[in-house]
Order: C-alpha cells, then structure tokens, then sequence
C-alpha cells in the first residue's frame, strides 16, 4: 500500500510539473559548449545537448547568462550501464577565490549498482556541505528534471519536482548565504576514478568508452545579470540587492517548502539520504557547522 501511495504522488507531482513548465529554451542560442574538442554536441535543431567521455577528454558546456536567483530545471539522462569512475556535473556558479555554488553531481557507478546524487552549496569559496541520496528510479532509461529554486531565503534542490534538500538563508544566525554573486549554469562529463566510486576503489573501465549523458528541456525563469550591476527579472531591471525584484520575478522568488513539501522532502531524507555532513562530526574537530543545529 505504501509503494502504490509513493507511486500515485509521484505521478502526480510529474502532472503537476509539465502542467507548468516553461517552454524549454534553445541550447544553441543559451549555451556555449566550452571544451572537450568536439565532445560535447548540441543536436536536434537546439533542443538536445549531449556530453561525450573517453579516454583522452571528457566535455563541458556553460550558460551565457548569469543569473541572480531563479528557478533553473534541466532533464538529463545518465551515462548507462557501467559508469563507474565517471562523474556528471550540473551547477551554478559565480567565479574567483571566494565564490558562491549550489552543485548538483552524479557520480556513476559499476552496472546494475545506484548513481549517488551528491550535492553541495558552496558560500564565500567555503563548501564541505555534502548531502548524497539515491534515487528512486534509473536515470539512465529515461530523461528526468533536476532543478535548482535559488532566492534570497532559500536554495531548495528538486528532483522531477520533489524536493530533497533545503539550505536555508540563516544569515541572521552567522551563517553565510549566496545572494550577491551572479552565477552561471556549468555542466560536465568527466572522469573522476580516484574518488567518485566507493571513494576511489572502482576505477572506470574503458572498454565500456566513450561514455555519453544527454541534456533536454531547460528552462530558467531567473534574474539575468546585465549591464551596470543590475539584473533583469522579468521585464524589468533592478539592483542586484534585489530592489523590486520579487514584483519584477515570477512566484518562485518569494516560494517556500509549504508543509506538504516539507513532509516530502524528509520523506525523501529518511528513504534515500546516504550522507549528511550534519551527522558526521568527525569531520569537524571544532563543532559541527552552525546550521546543522538550525536546519
């Protein structure tokens, strides 16, 4: 009973999720493949992008906006079968030393064994905020959303709409937020053998190469930054501290985890959550991150 229920919301939350979509933009006219000398491939008139693997190179693409805050959703479908050693990167980011992140990253794994979804928020050029799940499905059969919701309260990652991770802005506690670095959306295919499969003990098999993920259906409905250190949000341009940019944006920049949300989202945490840096202070000899005792 408790599957078929899990079953029923999940299809609902899909109906919900292409119910309001944004229509899916064109890769060739918002993305820039940036390495990997001819890896990576924007197909299908600009409406697929794929990222190839092998021995010599993996591949890479950048967004040609920045944003400051938005609601950022790209589908991917993973790399098959074995894909140890490999890793399949989707992430904002701004650059520099003290840069701000919000990362998503699948790291592969031997055939027939889980993809760990890792992900992290990086304030300041400071990270080591892990949290890694499973997932409840195969992303290598099919195409599913990943998507990052990112205003000036909270960074919530969602997986086809549910969400699994909230970091919330705690800035009045001391905890640093990323709110004034404008970031752009990074992917790559890459290979990562000495740490991303059982920490580096299965290595990628080559003979399985090349190694290929495919990329479809992004939307972004975001503040761009432009010209003079303002955004676009909307039709309107505003200073990037975010004056009059919550009535310029769409819902998502006031949007919070409603308590049905919440329910899901630590439903998801107690199901398929595999790491937390909030439970593991052996790694931090002077106390546990402030927010681990907020969140």
């Amino acid at each position: 009973m408790a599957s078929r229920r899990v079953s029923v919301l999940l299809c609902v939350l899909l109906a919900y999720s292409a119910a309001f979509a944004v229509s899916a933009a064109n890769f060739n006219q918002e993305f820039d493949i940036t390495w990997g000398d001819g890896r990576g491939k924007i197909l299908d008139n600009g409406q697929l992008l794929t990222l190839t693997l092998d021995r010599t190179s993996g591949s890479g693409f950048q967004s040609r906006h920045e944003y400051l805050f938005g609601k950022i959703d790209m589908q991917l479908k993973l790399v098959p079968g074995n894909s140890a050693g490999t890793v399949t990167a989707y992430y904002l980011s701004s650059q520099g030393s003290t840069h701000d992140e919000i990362d998503f990253e699948f790291l592969g794994n031997v055939s027939g064994e889980p993809y760990t979804l890792h992900t992290n928020v990086f304030t300041q050029g400071q990270g080591q905020r892990e949290q890694q799940f499973r997932l409840w499905f195969d992303p290598t059969k099919d195409f599913h959303t990943y998507s990052i919701l990112w205003n000036p309260k909270h960074v919530i990652f969602m997986v086809d709409e549910m969400p699994i991770r909230d970091f919330r802005n705690l800035e009045s506690k001391g905890v640093a937020f990323p709110k004034n670095q404008p970031m752009r959306l990074y992917s790559s295919l890459w290979n990562a053998d000495d740490w991303a499969t059982q920490g580096g003990r299965v290595k990628t098999d080559w003979s399985h190469a090349p190694f290929s993920a495919s990329y479809r259906g992004f939307t972004a409905d975001a503040c761009v930054a432009v010209a003079g250190g303002k955004t676009r949000c909307g039709a309107a341009a505003v200073g990037t501290e975010g004056a009059g940019a919550g009535a310029a944006a769409g819902d998502w920049y006031n949007q919070e985890l409603d308590l049905t949300l919440q329910q899901r989202m630590r439903w998801v945490q107690r199901k398929y959550m595999i790491y937390n840096y909030c439970t593991d202070p052996k790694r931090y000899l002077q106390g546990l991150p402030a927010e681990c005792s907020m969140q």
